[in-house]
């Protein structure tokens, strides 16, 4: 049988990457006992409060068909929450509402990228970014992020790898799996060169509330200059400790809305109203659980620099926002991936191996900071073992 060309360009971009925790899974389903800092879910289970107010919508009989764009009280609310945040007046017709930043990554991407067109940016990349962008026959091209820039991405490195085919520069701040911030004058230097060649940017925002302390963070929405070609993408999935409920959307322009809309039609016709009943509520007020989140991923970030940075030749790059921390381990020898899995064969410590996210993170380890403390030092103790143990053997 034939077969559509997007399923080749997605062969071997979805759950491969993901290979080490499924077999931890698995591991821990058989019965063994392992410590996982693979996945990025929040630490705290959705707040009781969100959801009474999804099943009171339920019982209100807020169970029938929505609309492409989303329901009118939520992107009353969405408009409202971005133009106070980012200082300027966003409208409703700025607003599309789609279930999770995944899907609307998806939309969004599909509408402004095709065969032919490159699509810029950093690596190290969120697993499933390659994917968003085959999915469209456009070419990825990978613009280093590199430590000592503190993984922010470089104006001259974005310049070095443009091409007549560049079409949109995509960014990730707060960053994943780095935790890196983009500051203002990044934004300011990056929106000159896309206004001069003429891309979209589009900036995925879904660690906005996740911010550590000491760090501010910024969007290239705050910039009146790139109103017309930057688009954010967003969710309570993190901020609000909601991954389950699926409830994203995506600010832009309101042509782009415009021509979005029907391609978000085609896909779904409309999220629940149930769960816009529930978004609404969350985007209304200050969230009550990313405080809570920010305190302890900072505190455990520090904890695993503190045990881990410099022992055994590994070096940790503490975060600025988000839920992981990353340890170099390529002064072991090592590649990320031999690392992590022998860290799980030999300590039954589950991580994700650096190059699930991009060359750029090859030789490197992403851990997540969303067990408890307690767990969080036991793992980084294994961790030294394991690193001690391969530098020993390497002597």
């Amino acid at each position: 049988m034939k077969y559509a060309s997007v399923t080749e360009r997605l062969a071997g971009l979805g759950g491969a990457k993901w290979a080490l925790h499924a077999r931890a899974r698995a591991l821990k389903a058989s019965g063994v006992e392992i410590i996982e800092l693979t996945i990025g879910e929040p630490d705290v289970a959705t707040p009781d409060s969100f959801i009474a107010e999804a099943h009171r919508a339920m019982l209100a009989g807020r169970t029938g068909y929505s609309n492409g764009r989303g329901e009118p009280g939520l992107v009353k609310a969405l408009a409202a929450r971005y133009s106070a945040r980012r200082g300027r007046t966003i409208t409703p017709k700025q607003v599309m509402c789609l279930p999770g930043t995944q899907t609307t990554l998806y939309a969004v991407m599909r509408a402004i990228a095709e065969a032919g067109d490159e699509v810029l940016i950093g690596d190290p990349l969120y697993a499933t970014y390659e994917g968003i962008i085959a999915q469209t026959g456009a070419r990825m091209v990978p613009v280093p992020l590199r430590p000592e820039h503190g993984f922010r991405m470089q104006v001259a490195d974005v310049a070095a790898r443009m091409t007549p085919a560049s079409r949109v520069l995509f960014l990730n701040t707060p960053h994943n799996p780095t935790g890196a911030l983009l500051r203002r004058e990044d934004l300011v230097a990056l929106g000159e060169l896309a206004r001069k060649h003429d891309l979209w940017i589009l900036s995925d925002e879904v660690y906005e509330d996740m911010v550590f302390p000491g760090n501010t963070f910024a969007s290239p929405l705050d910039l009146p200059e790139l109103a017309d070609r930057v688009i954010v993408t967003c969710s309570i999935s993190k901020s609000h400790a909601a991954p389950g409920f699926r409830s994203g959307w995506c600010i832009g322009p309101e042509e782009f809305c415009a021509r979005l809309l029907p391609l978000s039609e085609t896909m779904l016709f409309g999220s629940q109203p149930f769960i816009a009943d529930m978004t609404m509520k969350a985007v209304s007020e200050p969230s009550p659980v990313a405080a809570g989140m920010v305190e302890r991923f900072s505190r455990r970030a520090a904890l695993i620099a503190d045990r881990l940075d410099g022992v055994a030749g590994l070096r940790v790059h503490r975060p600025e926002a988000g839920m992981f921390a990353l340890v170099d381990v390529r002064a072991t020898g090592l590649s990320g991936e031999a690392f992590a899995e022998g860290l799980l064969d030999a300590q039954r410590v589950a991580v994700m191996p650096g190059e699930s996210f991009g060359a750029g993170l090859a030789g490197w380890l992403r851990l997540t900071l969303t067990q408890p403390d307690e767990v969080t030092a036991e793992a980084a103790r294994r961790i030294a073992a394991h690193a001690a143990s391969v530098m020993g053997r390497a002597a």
